[in-house]
């Protein structure tokens, strides 16, 4: 709210400010995620091992920030390089399953229209139809039509 008339700012937005200092519990004493939380941002420099992580996967995941935030400038490019290396390679594999499913998808139905081009085909010669219609009608050869 506004310091001086007191108004809301926003109903979607509000500011919550923790003193870390006043927070004194120990590793032991914190029993809800928010308690973890707190811990977890007022020892995070003094902490050899990410505590918590067994209960929760997001402080197992906030472990492995924390380890890519203390890197030196070196081995932040090297990390960043292989990164951008991984998801390129995800990507060009993506694409290539992407456009795998689109070949196929397309070799297949080329191959349904032929079976049913000939379906229809020995369907028509069964009934007496003349090659000439038959061909005009599927669009296939006298040798393939000659072979149903």
């Amino acid at each position: 709210s506004d310091r001086d008339t007191h108004e809301q700012f926003s109903d979607k937005l509000r500011f919550i400010f923790i003193e870390l200092p006043s927070f004194r519990k120990e590793e032991a004493e914190c029993v809800t995620d928010f308690d973890r939380w707190i811990y977890v941002l007022k020892n995070m420099e003094t902490l050899n091992r990410m505590p918590f992580k067994a209960r929760k996967s997001v402080f197992e995941k906030l472990e492995k920030i924390v380890d890519i935030a203390s890197l030196s400038k070196e081995e932040r490019m090297k990390y960043d390089e292989s990164i951008k290396v991984y998801r390129d390679s995800l990507v060009t594999m993506e694409f290539a399953e992407q456009k795998g499913r689109a070949e196929g998808l397309a070799e297949g139905m080329a191959k349904g229209k032929a079976e049913e081009r000939r379906i229809i085909a020995g369907q028509l010669k069964r009934m007496g139809m003349s090659f000439d219609a038959i061909r005009e009608v599927t669009g296939l050869s006298d040798s393939e039509i000659d072979k149903l």
